[in-house]
């Protein structure tokens, strides 16, 4: 492949990984405490659409507060998975693969 023909691969792939990126605002990942008291819904760019907190939590402050840390580090961790392995794809799908380029898409 020819220098043009790379810089006109690696402007498809740009535009490709900008469409998967604004996708992903539209995955949903859910997230919940062991027993169901919080949950967070999260999308894969890792922005929170919705808590849901169940009255009893409400009367235990701390408990909530650990709560909400450790839900949302899940949701943030499960949806910053999702997130990666999508543009991976892109990335690798896209990509003819020239030495030292993979340490561009990490």
């Amino acid at each position: 492949m020819d220098l043009m023909g790379m810089m006109g691969k690696l402007k498809e792939t740009q535009q490709k990984m900008e469409e998967t990126k604004k996708r992903l605002d539209t995955v949903l990942v859910d997230e919940q405490s062991t027993d169901g008291l919080l949950k967070v819904t999260i999308t894969a760019n890792r922005k929170i659409t919705s808590v849901t907190i169940a009255d009893d939590l409400l009367q235990d402050k701390e408990q909530l507060e650990d709560y909400m840390i450790l839900v949302m580090n899940k949701a943030i961790e499960k949806a910053s998975k999702v997130n990666e392995a999508e543009l991976d794809a892109v990335a690798k799908m896209d990509m003819p693969m020239m030495p030292g380029m993979d340490e561009l898409f990490k």
